[in-house]
């Protein structure tokens, strides 16, 4: 059992050693706001919603934008200039963004 502890606790370090700056996200996602609205709710319909959306899917999404193994006309360039910090941050600000989902009716 503390062996097993021991596992998930060193697979759990990388995870919050890369969390990033919400406040320098905020500030770096101007860049993001004619698509995905600064609140995070999209304002084009081609474009996704990222507010509330998981922080370790946003870091990977954004880096396989950035590296080319994700493809989209418009993020390949945008993600193109932003270091890992930068998607770390942007991560951080977005996921941190709390959203309500109320089921139909």
């Amino acid at each position: 059992m503390t062996r097993l502890f021991l596992i998930l606790a060193a697979t759990l370090v990388p995870l919050t050693a890369r969390a990033g700056d919400a406040a320098a996200g905020k500030k770096r996602a101007t860049a993001c706001q004619t698509c995905h609205g600064m609140d995070g709710l999209s304002k084009l319909p081609e474009a996704p919603n990222l507010a509330g959306q998981v922080e370790p899917y946003l870091v990977k999404a954004l880096t396989e934008y950035r590296d080319g193994k994700r493809q989209n006309e418009i993020m390949n360039v945008v993600a193109k200039e932003l270091s890992d910090a930068d998607i770390a941050n942007l991560a951080a600000y977005y996921a941190g963004i709390q959203i309500d989902v109320l089921p139909p009716g």
